[in-house]
């Protein structure tokens, strides 16, 4: 069994996955934490909207699409960025044009311009591409990848691979061979479907989509390549999934629908959290006392240990089939009084999480 010690300080990449509300983005900054404790150089990147990785990191005036080194006691490094989708779009047009013009073509072209940051897809593919360009640069030796929800964990995670085959498939094969053929003019109304869609969507809509990938052209092998890449790094020993849970029925569930399809994937989960945990407070006297306020506290001791132990074999519910190892390492944290906005209160879920061995 391979501790989540041993995972923060082996890993090439650490996803945190896991349902809305259940902790991802703490635990994802809390292992950064403890990454750059053991002396490693770790990125954290949210692809979550939801923009709370810089309230847990303490960072006031929020995080952009460039990593920016945060103060961390240790012998490592903590950095942190978050997504922003048409900035990386950008930059990946930039990258991949064979020239400066190709580039500016495509970047003014208003399809691109409206698709960029919003066509259905766009910012899972763009997330993949961030987690290949931090994988490779060398100020960084972990990243770090703190998910959307489940469901959108999911796209993230299958974004290579549609991209892949689209790019494969015939329709955007014909909509590059105008370009491929040398064709100047590329004349929407003979080609029946495009015709059709055109009624659906706007002759302008669909002559400025045919004119981005006539500009697109010698672009997709790159594209290509990329999406082939991250599939690849995604499957690799060096990347491991952290999924992380509450002990509620439903999160419980979705944890196991999530490791599920991993495993379908043939990935797999390689420790498991489960977050915001009732404590225990030790055991209670043999009789009920007599005493109002010493039977008051007694029944209130009872009631958590009761909710201790149903939070406990919801958790175990999660080890039920075959959707995760046998003997997975988990962690239980208990629930704070308090959110997390402050590095010091992320020391404290740290030391949780990684608390000293005796």
């Amino acid at each position: 069994m391979t501790t989540l010690l041993e995972h923060v300080g082996a890993a090439e990449v650490l996803v945190c996955c896991g349902s809305g509300g259940v902790g991802k983005t703490t635990a994802a900054a809390a292992l950064g934490l403890q990454a750059a404790l053991l002396g490693r150089r770790a990125v954290v990147v949210t692809i979550d909207p939801a923009r709370r990785l810089a309230d847990a990191l303490g960072v006031p005036g929020g995080l952009t699409n460039d990593p920016i080194r945060l103060d961390v006691d240790g012998p490592g490094e903590l950095w942190a960025l978050m997504l922003d989708t048409a900035t990386t779009f950008d930059g990946l047009v930039r990258a991949n044009a064979a020239d400066a013009e190709q580039a500016e073509r495509i970047l003014a072209n208003r399809f691109y311009r409206n698709v960029a940051g919003s066509l259905s897809g766009t910012q899972e593919y763009m997330a993949a591409e961030r987690l290949h360009a931090l994988h490779a640069d060398s100020r960084f030796d972990l990243v770090i990848v703190d998910t959307p929800p489940t469901r959108n964990a999911l796209d993230f995670l299958d974004a290579p691979s549609t991209l892949a085959r689209f790019i494969d498939h015939p329709l955007f094969k014909m909509l590059m061979l105008p370009t491929r053929r040398g064709l100047k003019v590329f004349n929407v109304a003979a080609q029946p479907i495009l015709k059709t869609i055109g009624r659906v969507v706007g002759g302008d809509v669909l002559a400025d989509a045919v004119a981005f990938f006539q500009a697109f052209a010698g672009m997709e092998t790159g594209f290509r390549e990329r999406a082939d890449e991250v599939i690849e790094l995604l499957a690799s020993k060096g990347t491991r999934f952290v999924l992380v849970a509450s002990p509620r029925a439903d999160t419980i569930e979705e944890a196991r629908f999530f490791a599920e399809r991993l495993r379908r994937g043939r990935l797999e989960v390689g420790a498991v959290v489960v977050n915001r945990c009732t404590p225990t407070f030790g055991d209670p006297p043999a009789k009920r006392p007599r005493a109002a306020a010493q039977a008051a506290l007694y029944d209130n001791l009872q009631e958590l240990r009761a909710t201790f132990e149903t939070e406990r074999a919801h958790a175990a519910s999660l080890l039920v089939g075959n959707a995760l190892p046998p003997g997975i390492h988990t962690t239980f944290v208990p629930t704070l009084p308090g959110d997390v906005h402050s590095m010091s209160a992320l020391a404290s879920i740290r030391s949780l999480l990684f608390p000293p061995t005796r």
